[in-house]
């Protein structure tokens, strides 16, 4: 499981985690049905019908696709860190919850049970479903990430040591291989016309209770979360808790629609928020891992960020859609075909980007070397530039010379020049650095040491030329920021 935990703030901050873990010695077992070869959403139209109650009836669907879902149990070896009696961890019964379960927890020694200072075998649980009849499994990446050892477990207690065939970090998808021939499988649906509302329900091994069904309703669609560029997750109120990683989300015609992934919790339990990764974008992964046992993207070379309304009026956009470039790496595939910051992707190849985290998807679905068409807004009118895709990677505080100084009341910043050493780290020809923000600064969110680099895609070279273009911006403008190691465009409202 993955999980992102500061003590302080243990019961007051939420976070996302990945439901792999569930580490333990042994978990219940429940009885599981006789597995039944061939397809098992063929005739499940319909089984999920009303009770004279008016509430759905799950109970034919379950039977229908329940023998292709399965049970995945992996070894791991961790090495344990050196522990000592002042263990701030020890003791505290939150943190006993997560080592049990498997949740590693940055700064906490060790997780999961055993001594500290040597190596310890740890088992944990997942889940996973069938995909194809000679044995090809779908699961997540987390599930089987260093795993020595993975066994899948049928429902008809039939249990195979699995080969994983590759994953992918990215989207959190892994294919593994069973030596089984005429195995049930499932019926994969169409994740992008399901609709929020609707009934969906989760098999898989919560806390290792095997074969366990779960319902409830798509709550959202197309969610990004922190650090996700590829997955435009479904999001769900179904009960997922640890153990239910890689197990799929079904829809009322016995579709697998996601890949139960994450979930969003104070506790480290469900909390009514869990996320699935679409079907369509897991089957991508499934296809070339099988093929080539790794996921090639195409790669643009740009830093983008998403526009809000103010910005897209700042561009001469209707309103906010598209993935603004922020910037451009040097001699990238975007900077070869001619992409500029402040440019705007709003389609690739006619496909439209409808916003900033459509745009990697898009690309990275698209095999390097490909040819796109990229529809761009610039200069507050249309253009079109091709650009060869290239491949993706496989998986210091400026100084206070202030000899110089630029104070604005109207846009309320102090400022000085780069100096040419602080330019040259940058790769900048030259910009302002933020000193000290008030006003209508300090509201858009402008911060000391930040680096301004231009006004509306104006490059700012000196300060008597910032103090030009700022009188001729008007009251509503975009600043190009250097913050960071990033580039990003902060709209600026002068009331």
């Amino acid at each position: 499981m993955k999980a992102s935990v500061v003590r302080s703030s243990l019961v007051f901050s939420a976070l996302v985690i990945a439901l792999a873990g569930c580490f333990q010695d042994k978990g219940p077992i429940a009885p599981s049905h006789a597995a039944t070869p061939g397809p098992l959403a063929a005739q499940v139209q319909g089984a999920a019908s009303p009770t004279r109650y008016g509430l759905p009836d799950f109970s034919g669907l379950v039977e229908q696709v329940g023998p292709a879902v399965v049970n995945i149990s992996v070894t791991q070896k961790v090495s344990r860190g050196g522990g000592n009696s002042d263990d701030p961890f020890a003791d505290d019964p939150f943190y006993d919850f997560l080592r049990r379960f498997g949740v590693p927890v940055p700064g906490m020694p060790g997780n999961g049970r055993g001594g500290r200072g040597q190596e310890q075998i740890q088992q944990g649980v997942g889940s996973g479903f069938i995909v194809s009849a000679d044995g090809y499994v779908l699961t997540n990446a987390h599930v089987v990430d260093s795993a020595t050892e993975v066994t899948v477990k049928l429902t008809d207690k039939r249990e195979f040591k699995a080969k994983v065939v590759g994953t992918d970090k990215r989207t959190d998808v892994a294919l593994l291989k069973i030596d089984a021939s005429n195995l049930p499988y499932v019926k994969t649906g169409d994740a992008e016309h399901s609709k929020v509302g609707e009934w969906v329900i989760a098999v898989g091994s919560p806390f290792g209770f095997e074969n366990t069904v779960t319902a409830g309703i798509i709550s959202a669609k197309a969610r990004r979360l922190p650090d996700e560029n590829y997955v435009p997750f479904i999001q769900t109120d179904v009960a997922i808790n640890p153990g239910n990683s890689g197990g799929p989300l079904f829809n009322l015609n016995g579709e697998v629609i996601g890949i139960n992934s994450q979930i969003y919790s104070r506790s480290g339990g469900f909390m009514g928020i869990s996320f699935a990764i679409p079907i369509d974008v897991a089957l991508k992964v499934k296809d070339q891992l099988q093929k080539h046992g790794k996921v090639s993207r195409g790669r643009l070379g740009v830093a983008i960020q998403g526009l809000d309304a103010d910005l897209a009026q700042n561009f001469g956009l209707n309103k906010p859609v598209g993935a603004l470039v922020s910037s451009v790496e040097n001699g990238s595939p975007a900077a070869k075909g001619g992409l500029q910051p402040g440019d705007v992707v709003l389609s690739v190849n006619g496909q439209k980007v409808d916003n900033a985290g459509d745009l990697p998807r898009i690309i990275g679905e698209l095999a390097p070397g490909t040819q796109v068409q990229l529809g761009l807004w610039r200069d507050r009118k249309a253009k079109d530039v091709s650009v060869v895709l290239g491949e993706q990677a496989g998986e210091g505080k400026i100084s206070a010379d202030k000899s110089s100084e630029a104070n604005s009341s109207k846009l309320g910043i102090t400022a000085r020049p780069l100096s040419g050493q602080e330019a040259a780290r940058l790769g900048v020809s030259g910009g302002l650095v933020v000193e000290n923000t008030s006003g209508p600064a300090a509201k858009a969110g402008l911060q000391a040491g930040d680096v301004i680099l231009g006004i509306n895609n104006q490059a700012v070279g000196s300060i008597e030329q910032f103090r030009k273009q700022l009188d001729g911006a008007g009251k509503r403008f975009a600043l190009l920021v250097q913050r960071g190691g990033n580039r990003i465009f902060v709209p600026v409202r002068i009331e």
